[in-house]
């Protein structure tokens, strides 16, 4: 008897949208994309084709074959096309550098993010915190309202540059940054689905709008390089590090230009994502007053009144749970792109070199297999019973592999101590009728603000 052996069939294109003439899917890359990628998923699976004229773009949803791309051959994946994009704003930072020089400037960066020294930077949160939190008084005793989206950019910039940089930004400083980041990411997000590239080099109004915007936002990262060559104190924050930090064959040090790269990386990533978690966590308590009681009591609880500590962190556990399920519900980085070197496979599918690879937290985040009611708000899905059982990159809102956010434990930390010291004080609820909407680019903000009304709880 023969046994004849029956091959698989398999396409090499994964199925997708049509998407229309010479612009291709251009459209759906644009509007509401990121619920558009959950209703692709559904159509179509766990991998999805895309493409801009003729470039490839894969969105990749199932947890296994995202830890393929981010960790099981991640040699094979570099950032690609959409942080290059935001390179005239970032240059070579941690965020968007590659390689060796990469792994070096991570190296040199990794000491002021230990947990060791995290905790100490506790009382910075908490002393900033505070302040902020007092100049709130004015706004509950009056009933006015209070955009709380803006207020915590302005909190965790303020907390960065204190904590990582041991300096302190003057109020035109933080208006100046304020006003230059959101349109310097939309046009760093606009250009990874540009059709032409050359565009970006024309002198429209645009691009010189944002060449101001970058010289306005170079002139204060320059002057804090310059105030710390000049001041003989030798401090152990992630500047001093990056300064102290020498070349192991040539014994340089690094440039002003390299320095103004990494501290411009960690000015987005390390007060934009943090205060867009900030942001979700404030409109889902204020949606859901239940969850908001639970967190107050455990607050009361375990803080008795007093100013939380890096050690409380811990103990807070059912607020842990809900900034948990607000990563998961509204991840900051929604979209995390890759792109391989070389060809590569998944799914059975051929993923070309130097295609776009898409990894969404927003949609793996909802996907169904993994997240029973995945729309739905419900902070129990943290306990650590269920986090055990579930596929570890079900949930990814910090990425994962090597490239796993530096600052994630930094994060995490400063978010519990706000929410923490803010439940303590106050009630924030949204002003009614006010539509909440994301607003999507590099992150997820929110849409038009969101007003919130202050009510004194101590």
């Amino acid at each position: 008897m023969t046994t004849t052996l029956i091959r698989p069939s398999r396409r090499l294109v994964p199925p997708g949208p049509p998407g229309r003439p010479l612009i291709g899917n251009l459209r759906d890359m644009r509007e509401d994309a990121a619920r558009g990628f959950v209703r692709a998923r559904e159509t179509y699976g766990d991998i999805v084709h895309y493409h801009i004229a003729s470039r490839p773009i894969f969105l990749i949803c199932h947890p296994n074959d995202i830890k393929y791309v981010l960790v099981e051959n991640a040699r094979n994946y570099t950032k690609g096309r959409g942080l290059e994009k935001a390179k005239p704003l970032l240059g070579n930072g941690l965020l968007t550098s590659e390689g060796e020089f990469w792994l070096r400037q991570r190296r040199l960066a990794q000491p002021a993010f230990h947990r060791e020294h995290i905790a100490s930077l506790a009382e910075v949160m908490t002393s900033v915190t505070d302040g902020m939190l007092r100049r709130w008084e004015g706004y509950a005793r009056t009933s006015r309202t209070l955009d709380v989206a803006d207020e915590m950019m302005k909190l965790t910039l303020t907390i960065v540059t204190r904590a990582l940089f041991n300096t302190a930004l003057t109020r035109d400083d933080i208006e100046t940054v304020s006003s230059a980041f959101p349109p310097l990411l939309r046009w760093a997000t606009e250009r990874v689905t540009a059709i032409f590239d050359f565009t970006e080099s024309w002198p429209t109004l645009e691009n010189r709008r944002r060449e101001q915007h970058t010289a306005a936002l170079d002139r204060i990262v320059y002057r804090i390089i310059e105030e710390r060559r000049r001041s003989s104190v030798e401090q152990q924050d992630l500047l001093g590090l990056l300064m102290s930090a020498r070349d192991a064959d040539t014994g340089a040090t690094m440039t002003d230009r390299q320095l103004r790269d990494e501290i411009m990386t960690i000015f987005i990533a390390g007060h934009e994502t943090t205060a867009l978690l900030l942001a979700w966590t404030w409109a889902l308590l204020s949606w859901h007053p239940d969850v908001r009681a639970r967190v107050e009591a455990e607050v009361d609880d375990v803080l008795g009144g007093r100013t939380p500590t890096a050690a409380d962190v811990p103990r807070l556990t059912y607020l842990g749970m809900v900034v948990n399920e607000a990563l998961r519900l509204y991840p900051p980085a929604w979209a995390i792109l890759r792109s391989p070197i070389e060809d590569d496979e998944i799914r059975g599918y051929r993923i070309p070199a130097r295609s776009t690879i898409i990894l969404s937290p927003y949609v793996t985040h909802r996907h169904p297999a993994f997240w029973h009611n995945p729309e739905g708000f419900d902070p129990e899905r943290f306990t650590p019973e269920r986090v055990r059982e579930r596929h570890r990159y079900a949930f990814f809102p910090f990425g994962g592999g090597p490239r796993l956010c530096i600052g994630n434990n930094f994060a995490i930390m400063e978010a519990t101590l706000i929410l923490a010291m803010t439940c303590q004080r106050y009630r924030l609820d949204l002003v009614p009728g006010h539509a909440v909407e994301p607003e999507l680019g590099f992150t997820m903000r929110v849409k038009n603000g969101l007003p919130v009304r202050l009510r004194r709880r101590q």
